[in-house]
């Protein structure tokens, strides 16, 4: 019996074909188990306990906390870190704190300062002893960037602190009200410039070893009604019961929940750990910590941080909630003392675990389908080691350009201080960043013409060096994947559109351009996540991507993962070039040149140089 389709209708390919070799019904058998790791987090979500309210009275002074405010932006308005009215600012903290009665201890540091190098810095604290050995600490930083007189970041958060200091001080004077925990009350120097401070008190501070909780006041005079910010410098999250408890104190101070981090922006926290708050450090070493701030993810701007813009109302409801708060935390039982990792959506959380799980099933899909895909070419007699060759000549271009930007980095071409966030109001940029730029376009550049010696085509690439080519990236994708997970799970969500998005390149080979095209510009969603996240949580705009190599630079994210992102560029770049014509294998030893790249390079350029140098013989010649 004859067919019923036209003759001229194209006949569509079967599966395994070189033209379909990606199997979608192992694909989409593999994405129907996510289901059971949703099911399973669904379970998990939770309300956390929160302990109850202090019984002692309120003793907070909004108007002795804003005359502290304003004494200090006022007879000490620029007190940068390191500087003569730093030192200064930290003698007015030390005569306030001894007038409530406390003996004042100092502990003095040195420090790398961004854009400004080595200077001598100081923290200040009050201890108020307690029956128990456990410690918290109620922290703020009293130093700026000397762009303005700070008043809301962070006068107003010293303003506060010294008058929860001076309720304590007072209760000290009778042994029945001395609070069950010694209590800490610490006013840093380097919190405006990337949280020094805080990690000299981590890391030198006898009570770093009995700390249950850390309470930190940055910028509360500001006219946004009150946030608790959670984020970590590792992927951690605070005690769920001490961010339930400071929720409910803040709400019952002033009537509404404080705001939070979104649910994504909370799971890009922990997937890329960042924050330009003094609690980072602590949630970073397994310390519960939290911030109470009016700003947003970005502490207000320096240039309209003025006397006028105080909003003295906040500072009496940040003092309130705060001493609300720490009574609880004093009275109530003891907490874990340690992080853990959740995710707030809205008055409940989902746990961590829960999450990794839903993204490493995630992954499945994705694993099996290269998997097979390796398979069928395998059955197909397809050698796919050119293509891996091709792909490891990718990566060390790649690994060549991060350490040549390292190396500048070293020596201080982008700019000196410690590894930490600097704050983005600083010029932290070094003395000569064009001259930089410069050298490392020409390093990076000298790096592709030898690496390109064996990613040329020299001849028409086969449809089946095509498929392997493709086929070498994706099992590369595949096992930074896998790093990935054995670092950070979270920072999977920054991987799994590029994993799912190419696995169809390879389908899609023989498309219109424009189809090859969305298709790698859906993979790119993940790393404009992350820098999206940078321009409008943190408010830089196109300034995100400086900011972020600064980060590098400083050496703020850790060597595992600049190494795993520069094996997913070198992935990105095999699949962009095959989608553009303009892949080849590594070559044979037949078709490679008898020299080396190196040595080829060189004599190119020399017979550049010698045959420019004969022509201009030649014209003085004939001129003569």
């Amino acid at each position: 019996m004859a067919s019923l389709r036209p003759q001229s209708e194209p006949t569509r390919a079967r599966h395994g074909s070189l033209e379909r070799p990606v199997n979608g019904r192992t694909y989409r058998g593999t994405a129907l188990l996510v289901a059971i790791p949703l099911l399973v987090a669904a379970f998990t979500v939770g309300r956390p306990d929160e302990l109850p309210p202090a019984s002692l009275p309120p003793a907070f002074d909004q108007q002795a906390a804003v005359e502290a405010t304003r004494e200090l932006a006022i007879s000490h308005p620029f007190r940068a870190s390191g500087s003569t009215q730093a030192g200064a600012a930290a003698e007015w903290v030390v005569d306030r704190l001894r007038s409530y009665g406390f003996r004042v201890q100092r502990d003095r540091f040195e420090a790398e300062v961004p854009g400004v190098g080595a200077r001598q810095l100081q923290n200040v604290y009050a201890v108020a002893p307690g029956r128990s050995g456990e410690t918290l600490v109620v922290m703020a930083h009293r130093d700026n960037l000397d762009i303005s007189p700070a008043a809301n970041d962070n006068a107003s958060g010293t303003g506060a602190l010294l008058e929860l200091a001076r309720g304590y001080g007072l209760r000290s004077q009778q042994a029945a009200l001395n609070p069950s925990h010694t209590i800490v009350f610490l006013s840093t120097d380097g919190g405006a410039v990337g949280g020094l401070g805080a990690v000299r008190f981590l890391e030198r501070s006898r009570y770093r070893d009995s700390l249950e909780a850390v309470l930190n006041l940055d910028a509360i005079g500001g006219e946004k009604p009150l946030r608790l910010e959670l984020a970590g410098d590792r992927p951690r999250s605070p005690d769920a019961t001490l961010v339930q408890t400071a929720a409910a104190r803040v709400q019952e101070r002033t009537g509404a929940e404080p705001r939070r981090t979104s649910a994504l922006g909370q799971l890009i926290d922990l997937a890329f750990p960042f924050s330009l708050y003094e609690q980072g450090p602590f949630v970073g070493h397994g310390v519960p910590a939290l911030t109470l701030t009016t700003g947003n993810e970005r502490p207000p701007r320096p240039a309209t941080d003025t006397l006028d813009a105080l909003v003295e109302s906040r500072i009496g409801e940040a003092g309130g909630a705060a001493e609300s708060i720490v009574g609880s935390l004093d009275e109530g039982v003891a907490l874990p003392g340690s992080t853990a990792t959740y995710i707030y959506l809205g008055p409940r959380v989902i746990r961590g675990w829960a999450i990794k799980l839903v993204l490493i099933a995630a992954l499945l899909p994705f694993l099996l389908a290269a998997v097979d895909l390796f398979a069928r070419c395998r059955r197909r007699h397809i050698p796919l080691a050119p293509a891996l060759r091709s792909y490891r000549s990718r990566l060390g271009f790649w690994l060549w350009t991060g350490a040549v930007f390292a190396v500048l980095a070293l020596i201080g071409v982008w700019g000196d201080g410690a590894p930490r966030p600097p704050s983005p109001d600083l010029d932290y940029v070094g003395d000569h960043p064009l001259l930089g730029f410069a050298v490392l376009a020409a390093l990076v550049a000298l790096g592709w013409l030898v690496a390109r010696e064996r990613l040329l085509p020299r001849r028409r690439v086969t449809a089946e060096e095509e498929l392997a080519g493709q086929t070498a990236a994706l099992l590369s994708l595949g096992v930074v994947a896998l790093l990935i997970v054995a670092t950070n799970p979270f920072a999977l969500i920054f991987v799994l559109p590029s994993l799912h998005a190419w696995l169809w390149l390879p389908q899609v080979r023989h498309h219109r351009v424009w189809v090859r095209a969305g298709v790698l510009a859906l993979g790119l969603i993940g790393p404009l996540l992350l820098l999206g996240s940078f321009a409008w949580r943190f408010d830089l705009g196109l300034e995100a991507p400086s900011y972020f190599l600064h980060l590098l630079a400083l050496g703020y994210v850790p060597v595992p993962s600049v190494l795993i992102g520069l094996a997913w560029l070198a992935a990105a770049g095999q699949l962009v070039a095959v989608s553009a014509g303009r892949y080849a294998p590594y070559p044979t030893a037949r078709e490679r040149p008898p020299r080396g790249p190196v040595r080829e390079l060189v004599r190119r350029v020399l017979l550049r140089f010698l045959s420019r140098q004969r022509v201009e013989e030649l014209k003085r010649a004939a001129g003569s």
